[in-house]
């Protein structure tokens, strides 16, 4: 996987886990160990006028997606194909303000929202209740394993 990251947020994050985690991901849905993902972290002012411009919503949110080769996870006995994932747009400030709010901290919010941008990427949504159903149950489990996994 080739995962960049590119910090233009100002806080301090732990990039090497976030990519860390999304390379985790990615091979847990099995998409092409090739396969291109980019995520960026801005500042607030940065994520307000990229959700005002792209979603036509005011004020910053936490995490958008931008996706590029519109690659979905493979069905069983299917290869992935290759391409790029396309780009993931966090907030750290927006983040670390909602985290207590999901009881999380703001390290694991920042984790989990960077899933939820990726299951994205890969087409998924919750804007149906089955849809939202499978989604955030997806989200749950990634998120599972990779704490399970750093122990």
């Amino acid at each position: 996987m080739t995962v960049e990251i590119n910090n233009e947020s100002g806080v301090e994050v732990d990039e090497q886990r976030l990519v860390a985690l999304a390379i985790f991901a990615l091979d847990s849905l099995r998409i092409h160990p090739q396969t291109e993902l980019s995520i960026l972290l801005v500042d607030t002012d940065t994520m307000a006028a990229y959700h005002e411009k792209y979603m036509d919503e005011p004020g910053p949110t936490d995490v958008l997606s931008f996706p590029m080769d519109e690659l979905r996870p493979p069905k069983d006995g299917e290869e992935s194909p290759l391409g790029m994932l396309g780009d993931i747009v966090l907030c750290p400030e927006v983040t670390a303000a909602q985290a207590s709010d999901s009881n999380r901290t703001p390290e694991q919010e920042a984790d989990y929202l960077l899933i939820h941008g990726l299951l994205h990427l890969l087409g998924y949504d919750h804007a149906e209740p089955e849809e939202k159903k499978v989604m955030f149950g997806l989200n749950d489990r990634i998120i599972a394993a990779w704490t399970a996994k750093r122990g």
